[in-house]
């Protein structure tokens, strides 16, 4: 006589995450924010170039949860090791630290709007924390592969992008809003 014993799979929200909707939306976006890589002014004065990522960190934060931001942050690095989307001599140069504040910026973005669901206090977190928080790795990176002075730092590293990233900012926030219906996070 067999015995047969039947599995119950449990699922919580925390798993959500890796369903075909979820991986499919995960890895569009990782692909999204690869091509932004590639939309950029070079700047004369600088190592880092004015690029679209921005706003694409931006908006995986406002849309992702922290989990699948993170997945997503952490995959783009990875395939940057490997070629795609930059170089490990690009992550490890002057403008490489920027790609770490992205992560941590981005994961931060997604757990501030997970408990805040307003647009505008959103929006205002973006740009008093999240691009901060970018220009603060990018510059210490950029200090310490370059050995410039603080002063020079910032004005190759920071001062020339705060206008546009806030721009950046407010565009990834009415664009995320009308996108929230298609980007649940569960």
């Amino acid at each position: 006589m067999s015995q047969t014993t039947s599995k119950t799979v449990h699922t919580t929200k925390s798993y959500s995450i890796w369903n075909i909707r979820s991986l499919t939306i995960m890895a569009l976006m990782t692909a999204l924010l690869i091509v932004s890589t590639y939309i950029k002014i070079p700047l004369p004065f600088s190592t880092a170039s004015i690029t679209a990522q921005t706003l694409m960190v931006n908006l995986i934060g406002l849309l992702l949860s922290p989990l699948q931001t993170l997945a997503v942050m952490v995959t783009w690095i990875l395939l940057s090791v490997v070629g795609i989307g930059g170089s490990l001599g690009k992550l490890l140069g002057p403008a490489g630290g920027y790609r770490y504040g992205n992560l941590v910026a981005a994961v931060l973005i997604s757990m501030f709007c997970c408990k805040v669901k307003k647009v505008r206090w959103q929006t205002a977190f973006i740009i008093i924390v999240g691009i901060p928080v970018i220009y603060l790795f990018g510059a210490v990176q950029m200090k310490y592969v370059t050995n410039q002075p603080w002063g020079a730092i910032m004005i190759q590293a920071v001062l020339p992008f705060i206008p546009l990233d806030i721009v950046k900012c407010f565009a990834a926030a009415g664009i995320a809003k009308p996108l929230r219906r298609l980007f649940p996070t569960d």
